[in-house]
């Protein structure tokens, strides 16, 4: 019977990450080439794959692993192929297969793209598994170079952005920024941080941000502040708002940028929250 009951505890897992395929989160972002002379974008794909999703296999006493390989594709309005990369990943062996153990596995990559209308595709393949070991995931995304003062996409970020002068994938604008996957915010998340770039606007103008944080149900918060623009470079906005009482569930951050009355632009992101799961951990490095 012990014998049996070891057995189960090893078969459990694998049977458990059969029920479904693997999962693939594209979080998808989007800032101008700061190359004048190229026109284009830098596309921003920051890639997590759960490893709950992923099959785990014994490799020694208490010492389990998964494996999965990750295809990312750009392709273009013709359906012929732009980008593309596979990368192996391997999360670190556990000695438990209990969920609350296998935190997810993210990486990030910046593709430079002319402007256009692209596919990105992401496939995930669960190494150990044979059936149902695969999941696709597309994205529409169109590059088009601004008329006039334009803000990045929005990163929601799971802690603070922290200035940083070294040489790491995860860093921009001088700042080392932890994602929140798929901009989810879970159990403990006390605060919405964020980051984005505004460009083309003139330097050393007064201008003012408003943030406007919403929820589904009409629950609100608003905050200002002062910015100026930096000459011959992108000027980084980094700010945080608290979640107050902003209900669970899915809910809107509107960031506003202002000369005088006049709006210049701006730009939403959405994100999700939750005060009972635990959000996936938020990655600074690979």
């Amino acid at each position: 019977m012990r014998f049996l009951l070891i057995l189960w505890a090893c078969l459990a897992p694998a049977l458990a990450a059969q029920a479904g395929p693997p999962r693939l989160l594209l979080d998808v972002a989007r800032f101008r080439n700061p190359n004048q002379v190229e026109k284009g974008a830098e596309v921003e794909v920051y890639v997590t794959v759960p490893t709950q999703s992923l099959t785990y296999r014994q490799r020694a006493p208490r010492a389990f692993q998964s494996a999965a390989t990750v295809t990312l594709e750009i392709l273009r309005a013709d359906g012929k192929p732009a980008y593309k990369e596979t990368v192996i990943l391997k999360p670190p062996v556990i000695n438990d297969t209990t969920l609350a153990l296998k935190n997810p596995v993210s990486f990030l990559k910046r593709i430079p793209l002319p402007d256009g209308r692209y596919t990105l595709r992401g496939t995930v393949r669960d190494q150990y598994r044979a059936a149902n070991g695969e999941a696709v995931v597309e994205r529409p995304l169109v590059l088009e170079a601004p008329a006039g003062p334009t803000l990045s996409d929005v990163l929601l970020l799971a802690r603070p952005a922290v200035k940083s002068n070294g040489d790491d994938a995860f860093l921009r604008g001088g700042y080392l920024l932890t994602r929140a996957p798929s901009g989810f915010f879970g159990r403990g998340a006390d605060n919405l941080y964020f980051y984005t770039e505004l460009q083309g606007a003139p330097a050393g103008q007064s201008l003012r941000l408003h943030y406007h944080l919403a929820a589904a149900d009409g629950t609100a918060a608003d905050a200002d502040a002062p910015l100026t623009p930096q000459a011959g470079r992108p000027t980084t906005v980094i700010g945080q708002l608290p979640f107050g009482p902003l209900p669970e569930g899915e809910f809107t951050l509107l960031v506003d940028v202002y000369s005088g009355k006049k709006l210049l632009t701006s730009h939403r992101a959405t994100g999700q929250r939750s005060s009972t799961e635990y959000a996936p951990a938020g990655a600074a490095s690979r």
